[in-house]
């Protein structure tokens, strides 16, 4: 396990952490985002999916649970799949959506609110904390496979962004 620390400055230093992310994807990457409501986590995934050439409107799927869309990478297709769990009742919830079948090796899942499918969710190869502080964020991320390792690894950036 590895752990990075850092001050996200305001707005531009979450869409900096998005865009240095969308240069370390890799097909079947697991990403789990954690923090209270208003931490940032859309506002970074958005910033992922911009970074890595997505062109259209990224949204918060709140009410429809998962949102997909299409990007390249290395010049292949690739599904990324951005979950809010945030509206589920109970784990089986998830189970009974059909979403454990969506976490494989073809595709990038990111994960709101993970703890709301506790013991369902496959290990994740990532987790970003995100805690308001100030103007800005704290985020802390922590890698948990050696995917999210490697991911971690070359990411190249500065502690306060």
């Amino acid at each position: 396990m590895q752990t990075w620390k850092a001050l996200l400055h305001e707005e531009a230093g979450t869409l900096a952490l998005g865009a240095a992310l969308a240069r370390v994807l890799q097909p079947g990457l697991v990403l789990y985002l954690h923090g209270e409501l208003g931490a940032g986590k859309t506002c970074l995934t958005r910033a992922l999916l911009h970074a890595a050439g997505y062109q259209g409107r990224v949204k918060s799927p709140t009410y429809t649970l998962v949102e997909p869309y299409q990007i390249s990478l290395h010049g292949k297709p690739l599904e990324v799949l951005h979950f809010d769990l945030y509206r589920m009742t109970s784990p089986e919830e998830f189970i009974e959506a059909g979403f454990r079948e969506h976490f494989d090796s073809e595709r990038i899942c990111i994960v709101e609110w993970p703890e709301q499918a506790a013991g369902l969710l496959p290990v994740a190869d990532m987790e970003l904390f995100l805690r308001v502080e100030g103007q800005g964020r704290a985020v802390e991320l922590v890698t948990h496979t050696a995917q999210g390792a490697t991911c971690l690894e070359h990411l190249h950036l500065s502690p306060n962004l």
